[in-house]
């Protein structure tokens, strides 16, 4: 199940007025006062959505709590629950092959596996009125970040793959939060939890398949070292 805790700007995005009265998906009485305090569930995934206006336009931030992987999605349809979420479980998808393509991972995905408990994982979800601190403070910085990369433009994404690449930008750039000894980078944390949740590999695949990411950037330093000299 998908859990979007909304902030109380989101919560005013996905709602609308009809007649005098507010229609909103969105729980205003979360289970519990914080999303570490859910019952846990095995293919349960909980992000944090933030939304703000940029050029005149509704532009969203969502953040997985747990690895802080982030998409940004601009020019977003207010209130149009089932349009964000559709385009939400496609650019995740989409952002996780492109990790998969790039790092030489497919040895650690298991076709069949993983779209059976993706299309469980997005089958359902559920809205809360509920804030997250520390993912707040990374959405707040991204935010920043391409507010400035929007008016260097003149423009939003214009496209899905234009978004996916700030995505890519954003999730490549080291972050700390409560639970990390050290920094750590979002897309590789996504990664790793993509594997052992919907692929079914334990520690010693998700580790092996970090060891061919860091392979693999090695080579393309390599590379590009040899192109520079040539």
């Amino acid at each position: 199940m998908l859990i979007f805790n909304c902030t109380e700007a989101a919560s005013k995005f996905f709602s609308r007025v009809q007649k005098g009265k507010t229609i909103t998906p969105v729980d205003q009485n979360p289970p519990s006062p914080t999303p570490e305090e859910d019952e846990p569930g095995e293919l349960t995934e909980q992000w944090l959505v933030h939304a703000i206006t940029v050029q005149r336009k509704h532009v969203l931030f969502v953040i997985h709590i747990k690895t802080r992987y982030c998409m940004i999605f601009a020019d977003a349809k207010k209130a149009d629950v089932e349009g964000f979420v559709r385009r939400f479980s496609e650019r995740w998808l989409y952002g996780l092959m492109r990790q998969a393509t790039q790092n030489d991972l497919f040895p650690w995905l298991d076709g069949e596996l993983m779209e059976q408990r993706y299309e469980q994982a997005c089958g359902e979800y559920v809205f809360y009125k509920r804030r997250h601190r520390g993912a707040q403070k990374h959405i707040d910085e991204i935010s920043w970040i391409f507010q400035d990369y929007a008016a260097e433009w003149g423009e939003l994404p214009p496209d899905e793959y234009v978004a996916g690449r700030f995505d890519a930008k954003m999730n490549d750039t080291p972050r700390h939060s409560k639970g990390h000894k050290d920094y750590y980078w979002p897309d590789e944390e996504m990664v790793a939890h993509w594997l052992r949740t919907y692929s079914g590999q334990g520690e010693q695949g998700v580790q092996a398949a970090r060891d061919r990411r860091k392979e693999v950037a090695r080579e393309i330093r390599e590379l590009e070292k040899q192109l520079q000299q040539g």
